[in-house]
């Protein structure tokens, strides 16, 4: 087992790692219930598209921060006792949100709630933690699988109760949903303790020693973020798109099942990662996602090219974040919260950035702006990958 978990040997069961993958996408969700609800967010708030699109991006900055300043007590606290207070912070932010009276309150609000959802950010370190090492994509997969489902069917679910019962109950419910988890964690997860018990601020502080001292990291932390953001830039965006040709969240919503690629191809990156290199996985991962941008700019007319093109996305970006989570949790084990919150750190903020680029690119060219956004974040990431020097392993 991995010598930071100092709890009780506990065997992992499918049944362990699945709830923490159902964790991971219940969480993450939170981030995404409102993107195929922003026509009817602006609406009832009487609010600019670009301005609806500007509060959402505080999300994403929330959850960046969540990550920096709680997700590195995963390597100095309790993660049980982490993972379920985590959960019930949520609670009251989604509540916040649904009571929100102006566009204004929303993007403090969204800050909030960006913050408490960092759950998924603790979930995969302590589900690799399980597993030895060198089979940690085996748990990677999964839960990075469960991660994505949330991403993905968070719209649907949004899109689909947004049209029966309104989009302000609708963050209720989701508030009801991590009230039960917070429960369910608490119950059913083993303990698991860090090798050493170290201050918060100890913690936080050894974190810009990590992005200094390992070059790997950088590396994709930087790709991890070029990624993301192409993957933000679309969906972003995505309703107002559906909302010009007249579909409603509904519609918007439905297209969370199309990225059930990303979600199958979470596990199969997992398992090739043990004997084909993180790097070709990963320029493939970026390829696709490049190209889907083209594929959606020829086809935006069409609902069935959108699907095609959504699907594809998904399972680019997916198989692109799986390879370079595989090399970061592969450099320092007693460091893996650290590492990991560093990594999303970045991460998010290029899903911030994408989120605001998609804004900015909708608001200058429509479609077509943003296919050419996505498509040129896409190549950054790639170039990042191929010329960012990151000497530490070869296989990278």
């Amino acid at each position: 087992m991995d010598s930071t978990n100092q709890g009780p040997v506990v065997r992992p069961t499918r049944a362990l790692i699945g709830l923490l993958a159902a964790a991971a996408g219940i969480a993450v969700a939170n981030l995404y219930y409102a993107q195929p609800l922003a026509p009817m967010i602006g609406r009832s708030l009487n609010a600019s598209d670009r301005a609806i699109g500007i509060a959402l991006t505080f999300t994403q900055i929330g959850y960046a921060l969540g990550m920096l300043m709680l997700v590195p007590l995963g390597d100095a606290r309790e993660r049980r006792g982490l993972l379920s207070m985590t959960a019930g912070a949520a609670v009251p932010a989604l509540l916040l949100v649904a009571a929100t009276p102006n566009v204004a309150a929303l993007a403090l609000f969204n800050l909030f709630l960006g913050a408490a959802s960092s759950l998924p950010q603790l979930a995969v370190p302590f589900a690799v933690g399980l597993l030895p090492t060198e089979e940690r994509g085996r748990a990677l997969g999964p839960v990075m699988g469960g991660l994505l489902t949330g991403i993905l069917l968070s719209r649907t679910v949004s899109g689909w109760l947004g049209h029966a019962i309104g989009w302000r109950a609708t963050f209720v419910v989701a508030a009801l949903a991590m009230a039960c988890l917070a429960v369910v964690l608490r119950l059913a997860l083993p303990l698991q303790r860090p090798a050493q018990v170290l201050s918060w601020s100890r913690t936080v502080r050894s974190l810009p020693a990590l992005l200094r001292d390992e070059p790997l990291l950088r590396r994709h932390a930087v790709v991890g973020a070029m990624g993301f953001a192409c993957f933000s830039v679309l969906w972003s965006t995505l309703a107002f798109h559906l909302a010009g040709s007249g579909h409603g969240p509904q519609v918007a919503g439905t297209f969370g099942v199309c990225g059930v690629a990303g979600v199958l191809a979470a596990p199969l990156a997992g398992r090739l990662s043990r004997w084909i290199p993180p790097r070709a996985i990963n320029s493939a991962g970026l390829i696709l996602a490049g190209l889907s941008f083209a594929w959606l700019w020829a086809g935006g007319a069409s609902i069935a090219a959108l699907a095609i093109g959504v699907a594809v996305l998904d399972a680019g970006q997916q198989s692109s974040h799986l390879a370079n989570q595989s090399v970061i949790f592969g450099l320092s084990p007693e460091a893996r919260n650290r590492l990991n919150a560093v990594y999303m750190v970045v991460f998010f903020i290029g899903g911030a950035l994408g989120t605001l680029i998609g804004a900015w690119a909708w608001g200058a060219a429509r479609w077509t702006g943003v296919c050419a956004a996505g498509g040129c974040l896409a190549t950054a990431g790639l170039v990042a990958l191929w010329t960012m020097p990151a000497p530490r392993i070869k296989q990278s």
